[in-house]
């Protein structure tokens, strides 16, 4: 693969390059094992402090209780609350769309040979859901419905004490069975391991900072995680047919997410590429988010030409953008041809902030190019696919002698007579 990129990068042609980034500071592995370290060993007293420390707020509960939960609900904006319902209302259809794919497994491989596999829901999720710069409401929608439908017993969710109300309204309303207000990797921490007020959970959900992300870095193994998201990501494929007033905008509604969001272009198309540019920096001039937005245009925008369609392609595949967008003069073909990305956008009325908010489809999403080989959130990360074998006695006699053979061959004494002992004795098992 190096050698294939060196050479597709060769018939490029970068109009705009993003400027290195350097890595991430050694320091926050650091810091991050020192809070896993102390939250797995002092419990509450570690979270209240890291707290105070990081978020300024030392809430007097950590859980949010029903009453102030039915209160933030109450509280709503009546338009934000339909809003939050329909989006709500979407995400679950959708997920219960996709639950349906998922079937249960029996089958009777050969004679007497019986396999299957059971679909288990999580009993435990725990949904981190960021404050951020901005109350993303849909955020605990994306983590929690999905669990909703997937059947896990328990779901908890976790947002810094300093997140506005309405999240912890949108976390009880997407169906959250307990609420914490505790942020950063002390959240992650408290989920991994339990505390005296925290359960701990099975597996942890949602994006994050750098510090949450390196947070379930180390805890993954006993707990299980999503993924480990970094930075927002959107790229548009456009060939000559591409306007550039409307790829403009939507890059930067993206860019708006954070400093460090990547955006780019990979046309087919000169003159669209310069016309882009172009009109980024016309829109930024009126864009009320540019002091976020012009920071990240400037260090992560790429604009790139492209010889052929297939360099288009194949660029793009391995860039495998978290947010793609197809804008081709024919959008269904040309994305069918697309294999590396985390959720695909067909056609120029198909928004990344539809789907960012509450079209249905999930936004937490593979970044960093894992989209070349994971798909994002969905309701079949909140259940497990479980196997199961049973045998009769015709199905023992099909496969005793072969496992039997194979375990003498690699000289395992004791599989072999496990493997023989049901064919020569079968009176023990009557």
């Amino acid at each position: 693969m190096p050698h294939e990129i060196d050479s597709l990068r060769s018939r490029l042609r970068f109009v705009k390059a993003p400027k290195p980034q350097g890595e991430t500071h050694a320091s926050v592995a650091g810091t991050v094992s020192e809070i896993l370290a102390a939250v797995r060993s002092e419990g509450d007293s570690a979270v209240k402090r890291y707290s105070a420390a990081f978020d300024k707020v030392e809430p007097a509960a950590v859980e949010v209780s029903r009453e102030e939960r039915e209160a933030a609900v109450a509280r709503l904006d009546p338009q934000t609350r339909a809003d939050t319902e329909f989006a709500i209302a979407n995400v679950r259809a959708f997920a219960e769309a996709q639950l349906e794919t998922i079937m249960p497994l029996e089958i009777e491989l050969r004679p007497g040979l019986h396999l299957g596999h059971r679909v288990i829901p999580v009993q435990r999720v725990g949904a981190y859901v960021p404050g951020g710069r901005y109350p993303l409401l849909s955020a605990p929608i994306m983590t929690i419905v999905p669990a909703k439908v997937a059947g896990c017993p328990e779901v908890i969710a976790c947002l810094p004490p300093t997140a506005a109300e309405a999240m912890v309204a949108g976390c009880h309303l997407s169906g959250a069975d307990r609420i914490f207000r505790i942020g950063g990797a002390q959240a992650i921490a408290a989920m991994a391991y339990g505390t005296e007020t925290i359960p701990a959970v099975h597996k942890i959900v949602g994006p994050g900072n750098a510090y949450v992300n390196e947070a379930k870095r180390q805890v993954f193994g006993p707990v299980g995680i999503d993924q480990l998201a970094g930075p927002s990501e959107i790229y548009t494929l456009a060939d000559e047919t591409g306007n550039a007033e409307v790829i403009a905008t939507d890059l930067l509604a993206q860019a708006e997410h954070d400093i460090h969001t990547r955006v780019g272009l990979i046309t087919t198309h000169a003159p669209l590429a310069e016309a882009v540019i172009a009109e980024v920096e016309r829109q930024l001039e009126t864009l009320s988010t540019a002091n976020v937005a012009r920071v990240s245009w400037e260090a992560q925008g790429e604009v790139t030409v492209c010889a052929s369609e297939d360099d288009m392609v194949a660029y793009s595949d391995w860039i495998a953008a978290e947010h793609l967008q197809v804008h081709t003069r024919d959008p269904k073909a040309f994305a069918a041809r697309l294999t590396g990305y985390g959720s695909l956008f067909i056609g120029t009325k198909a928004s990344v902030v539809y789907s960012d908010k509450c079209c249905g489809t999930n936004h937490t999403l593979p970044t960093m190019g894992a989209g070349r080989y994971t798909g994002g959130l969905w309701v079949g990360s909140y259940v497990k696919i479980a196997t199961h074998q049973w045998l009769d006695d015709e199905g023992v006699a099909a496969v005793a002698p072969p496992a039997s053979r194979q375990s003498a061959s690699e000289g395992l004494e004791g599989h072999r007579r496990a493997a023989a002992l049901r064919l020569e004795k079968p009176d023990l098992f009557r």
